[in-house]
C-alpha cells in the first residue's frame, strides 16, 4: 500500500460567492439613479382644503415673487420693494442668490388671477432650478372680496 503518506479528502467549500450579486446591486443602483429624476418631474403643490394658513408670526418676512395682469414678473424681499420689471431669469438669480444665504426664508409666489397657469409653473419651475426648496401660493381670504 501507500508508505506512510495519507491521501487527505478535501471537504467542500460550503460558501457563497457574493461577486454576483454585488455586481446585480450595481446595476439597479445605476437603473434607479437614472429613472429617478425622470420619474419626479413636475411641482409639488399641497393646496389646502378649505382657507389657506398664514405664515407663521415668528417666521421672516418672505420672498414674494410677483406676476401681474400684463404677465410682468416683480420681486419683493421683505422691507425693500422694487416696482421694476424683472425676467423670469433675473428673478431665479436673486432669489437663488437670497436662499443661498438665509435657507430658512420662504418664498410665495403671488400671481394675478387672470394669468395663465402656464406662467405660474413657469416661475415656480424657475425658481426650484435656483435652489428653492418650497414654494407657496398667496392667496386672498374670501372675507376680503
Amino acid at each position: 500500500m501507500h508508505q506512510g503518506y495519507q491521501r487527505k479528502r478535501r471537504r467542500p467549500v460550503a460558501e457563497i460567492n457574493v461577486v454576483p450579486y454585488i455586481d446585480v446591486m450595481l446595476v439597479l443602483l445605476i437603473i434607479f439613479m437614472v429613472t429617478a429624476p425622470i420619474v419626479a418631474q413636475g411641482v409639488k403643490v399641497d393646496l389646502p382644503q378649505g382657507q389657506a394658513e398664514s405664515l407663521p408670526a415668528d417666521s421672516k418676512p418672505p420672498v414674494v415673487a410677483s406676476i401681474d395682469a400684463m404677465g410682468d414678473y416683480y420681486l419683493d424681499v421683505g422691507s425693500s420693494s422694487s416696482q421694476e420689471v424683472l425676467d423670469l431669469d433675473e428673478v431665479a438669480v436673486r432669489v437663488g442668490a437670497i436662499i443661498q444665504l438665509e435657507p430658512e426664508r420662504p418664498v410665495v409666489v403671488k400671481a394675478d388671477r387672470s394669468i395663465p397657469y402656464e406662467k405660474v409653473i413657469q416661475l415656480m419651475v424657475s425658481l426650484q432650478g435656483a435652489g428653492v426648496p418650497s414654494v407657496g401660493l398667496m392667496t386672498d381670504s374670501p372675507e376680503d372680496k
